[in-house]
């Protein structure tokens, strides 16, 4: 985790009809996007202040990997660096490159207010960029068309927007395919390459439409860093590429171009520093396509579910009957849902993955001299693919297959692209605990969210499939509900004696109620009593003094509808 004061900001722009207003100094600025702790993404909000873009200082010596003009060499090791003076041709290549290839992004997007689930808040417009590839397709960031409602793509030189339809979304991985249908827009467009990760010191231009103009820009810099790094849309650990050239928002969709081929997609940067912008890299960016080539659709990546500790004090070791020439983590806590919890056990060594042997410190070798996470490894493969893992248990080694899967935590991250759930009766408010409806309380969100709710999504883990943190999150007052209104901001425990295993099981408890009373168990041993029967006939008045369409989601509706057709197809 970044300290605090350096914060990684995704990189969309508001829109030029937005700038305008601004100006208002008075106008109180609007809650940001869903984020993680400690990343806060750039906001679309009117009120959102515009940084003055930085001008990125060419470096003087820039590394080449691939041969050709090197003035200089230096042997270490086995490993030949060709350094030459200069990217100028690199630049205007990319520039020529990028003109037929990369393309303006308009997004309008709304996102839903979660403190009030039935309701979106305003539809705001906001730029990005994008590039095509082959296919016919459009990569670009996925906070550029987050909670889209209509996108619209320009080509450079052209002043015809086209509308685009969103593909695929990976928000954990901060990536998007668009597809336009317009023949006319396809005319002249050149299809960029992926290549591969750049080595350190390779130059690298970005190209894209950052704030500050409304043609295409492009700048220089040098790779500085290959590590996991947190992606602060999606809150994933994945890999990326750090450069120093200056990425400001706008950028965001934009591609990295070395030589001739695309080195990454521009995503982020961080604050409080200078010049220290980050890439999606190559590798995340197949697995992407790949994904969804395949099935289709999104598929993740994946995760083996385990909380692991560096073995790097000797006693520790020791304790746990490591030779001298052992490395490994240790394992804290494992994920109930995961294919590692039938096999691995708390205390146990991870030594391995797939036979790479695994540091004191969790890292394995990389490239020339480089190490990264194991975790990398892992988020490379496959949902259903095996890994083998050997592993250190009592001082036996063991050797053991496990499949892996993307795994969802038991409070939601983020929740793009969809509305939230929601069930009301008798003016009581009850949702799944998101992280999403914690950023709701402002950027500082982790102080200022209520402390016991905030711990819970933080730390706790799922213990079956489908499970929920269902809160009551507030009260809409009436006369059936007086006394209870402080009764806000609380988990959901029983509903009727019942344990509440999701949203849509309490919603089931609660209208399948056979009782003269209905009573819920509430957390710190709090209770809620209710006259049924009145507390039905309630409901509808609230609603309509609220001005409220229904009295659950859409999604609780469906499945409502569903269930009872299944139920009608079984008494036949």
């Amino acid at each position: 985790m970044l300290p605090s004061l350096r914060r990684l900001h995704r990189l969309r722009p508001i829109a030029a009809a937005t700038l305008r207003r601004t100006a208002a100094p008075s106008r109180p600025p609007l809650p940001p996007p869903p984020k993680l702790l400690h990343f806060i993404p750039f906001s679309s909000s009117s009120a959102t202040p515009l940084s003055k873009p930085v001008l990125c200082k060419a470096s003087e010596y820039e590394v080449e990997k691939r041969g050709g003009g090197g003035i200089a060499e230096e042997i270490d090791e086995g490993i030949v660096e060709h350094v030459r003076q200069g990217s100028d041709t690199d630049a205007y290549a990319a520039i020529e490159l990028a003109l037929d290839s990369v393309v303006k992004v308009f997004t309008v997007s709304s996102s839903p207010n979660y403190f009030l689930p039935w309701q979106n808040k305003a539809q705001r417009e906001s730029m990005g960029s994008g590039f095509v590839i082959p296919g016919r397709r459009i990569v670009t960031n996925a906070h550029v068309v987050a909670d889209h409602t209509f996108v619209l793509v320009r080509k450079h030189g052209s002043p015809t927007k086209y509308k685009a339809e969103v593909q695929a979304v990976g928000h954990e991985c901060d990536l998007a395919l668009l597809s336009v249908d317009n023949e006319e827009f396809w005319e002249g467009m050149h299809f960029l390459e992926l290549g591969d990760i750049p080595f350190l010191q390779e130059a690298v231009a970005v190209v894209g439409y950052p704030q500050g103009g409304d043609n295409i820009s492009v700048t220089k810099g040098v790779v500085s860093r290959v590590e996991p790094t947190q992606y602060a849309h999606g809150a994933a650990q994945l890999m990326a590429i750090q450069i120093d050239a200056a990425i400001n928002p706008g950028n965001s969709g934009g591609p990295a171009i070395m030589g001739d081929k695309v080195a990454g997609v521009a995503f982020q940067n961080l604050s409080g520093a200078e010049n220290i912008g980050y890439i999606i890299p190559v590798p995340i960016i197949k697995h992407f396509i790949a994904g969804i080539e395949e099935k289709g659709k999104y598929v993740g990546f994946c995760s083996l579910g385990l909380s692991c500790q560096p073995t790097e004090n000797s006693q520790l070791r020791e304790h746990f009957h490591m030779r001298p020439d052992t490395t490994g983590v240790l394992i804290n806590k494992i994920n109930p849902l995961s294919d590692a919890a039938k096999v691995l056990k708390k205390n146990d060594v991870v030594l391995s993955f797939d036979g790479v042997p695994i540091a004191n410190d969790g890292t394995v070798p990389f490239r020339n001299r480089e190490r990264i996470t194991f975790d990398h490894l892992v988020s490379m493969k496959k949902p259903g693919e095996k890994a083998i893992l050997k592993v250190l248990r009592d001082g036996m080694e063991h050797e053991f297959s496990i499949s892996l899967q993307p795994l969802q935590p038991l409070v939601p991250v983020h929740q793009f692209d969809q509305l939230p759930s929601y069930y009301i009766f008798a003016g009581f408010v009850f949702i799944p605990l998101t992280q999403p409806y914690l950023h709701e309380y402002g950027e500082d969100w982790y102080n200022t969210s209520p402390r016991k709710l905030c711990e819970k999504a933080l730390r706790e883990l799922p213990n079956k499939a489908g499970e929920q943190l269902v809160i009551l999150s507030q009260v809409l007052m009436d006369d059936i509900n007086t006394g209870y209104e402080r009764l806000s901001e609380i988990q959901v425990k029983k509903v009727n004696g019942v344990e509440v295993e999701n949203l849509k099981h309490l919603c089931s408890l609660v209208e399948g109620c056979q009782d003269e009373s209905l009573k819920f168990d509430l957390d710190e041993g709090r209770v809620i009593v209710l006259n049924y029967k009145n507390a039905k006939l309630a409901t509808s008045r609230i609603l309509k003094r609220h001005r409220i369409p229904s009295a659950m989601s859409t999604d609780l509706i469906d499945e409502q509808a569903a269930d009872q057709q299944m139920e009608s197809a079984c008494v036949r």
